[in-house]
């Protein structure tokens, strides 16, 4: 039976799924705030997973473009534990500094939701919501598995181990998903990131993963993993993933889409947001956001400010509904 929380969050986040673009032609606010301000020294991206994974990519991608825009030093840091948790918790910690940045994810709105931290969304700055990144149901190319639906019927029957990137990633919320809709039970293995995850279905460790498509193209392409199926409500138009079907095309009625942005520290200075809001929707009419989105396979639903605040709260309060 179909899960009235699954629809509940599902259709909160297809109404949030369609924005525009703003454009900015420097990083400065309208009201000048932002054209006098400058960060206090070199500014650090904190990536709240390890290497290697879509957080990490993510992390430097943005960190590239805003060092070009801004003529900053941005430099990247990963501080992985915890599901995200240590890397939230450290950046917490910069409360009032303009020169610290977060690449956030779901991440951001799980933890608080299922672990004991001193943060939730609200603690922070949003600064800008770059689009919505879905994931692949995958395992290695030498697994009996070849569909969603099999994989549903073996943990039917049987012991599927499913590998998440813990408690609260995105991977667990999808798996979570499919439990409710599908009435199954996934045995659970955690890793730190998505890295760690496609050596752990290379190695053997796990029967099957949930990735975004950036995370493990190559391996795909290479024909070490296989695709099952792809949690989005639609198929991929990417010519790379055009053949892999859907979750709902096998009978199975979820779709998921993790959000890739980022924050910076609660308490900073009205125009050192107006400074970051603005280098960021610069950020959006750049070739190299056009690359980030195309290079990751995601969808541009870019938002910045206090929009971006709204769909923190619009999609907190409907993942509640599911994990909380």
């Amino acid at each position: 039976m179909k899960s009235h929380s699954k629809k509940v969050l599902i259709a909160a986040l297809a109404g949030l799924s369609i924005t525009a673009l703003i454009g900015c032609t420097a990083p400065a606010a309208d009201d000048g705030t932002a054209e006098e301000f400058t960060p206090t020294g070199d500014v650090r991206m904190v990536v709240p997973f390890s290497a290697g994974g879509g957080s990490d990519t993510s992390g430097r991608a943005i960190a590239a473009a805003l060092e070009s825009i801004t003529g900053l030093n941005i430099s990247t840091e990963n501080r992985e534990g915890g599901s995200g948790a240590v890397g939230y918790s450290y950046f917490l910690s910069q409360e009032g500094k303009d020169n610290f940045l977060l690449a956030s994810e779901t991440a951001l709105l799980a933890l608080p939701l299922t672990q004991d931290v001193e943060f939730d969304y609200t603690s922070f700055t949003p600064i800008m919501k770059l689009g919505d990144d879905f994931t692949l149901i995958v395992v290695a190319a030498g697994s009996p598995y070849e569909s969603c639906t099999d994989v549903v019927d073996a943990a039917e029957s049987g012991r599927v181990v499913a590998a998440v990137s813990g408690a609260t990633s995105l991977d667990q919320i999808v798996f979570t998903l499919i439990e409710q809709d599908q009435g199954v039970a996934f045995d659970r293995v955690p890793f730190e990131g998505g890295g760690e995850v496609v050596a752990g279905l290379l190695g053997g460790s796990v029967d099957v993963g949930s990735l975004n498509p950036s995370e493990v193209l190559g391996q795909i392409e290479a024909g070490e993993l296989r695709a099952l199926c792809a949690v989005a409500e639609t198929r991929y138009d990417f010519e790379a993933l055009a053949d892999i079907p859907t979750a709902k095309e096998q009978g199975i009625d979820v779709a998921y889409a993790q959000f890739r942005g980022f924050i910076a520290p609660g308490g900073i200075s009205d125009e050192a947001k107006a400074y970051w809001i603005a280098a960021a929707e610069e950020f959006a009419q750049t070739d190299e956001y056009e690359a980030y989105l195309a290079d990751n396979l995601m969808q541009a639903n870019a938002l910045y400010g206090d929009d971006f605040a709204d769909y923190l709260a619009s999609n907190s309060a409907a993942l509640e509904s599911v994990i909380g």
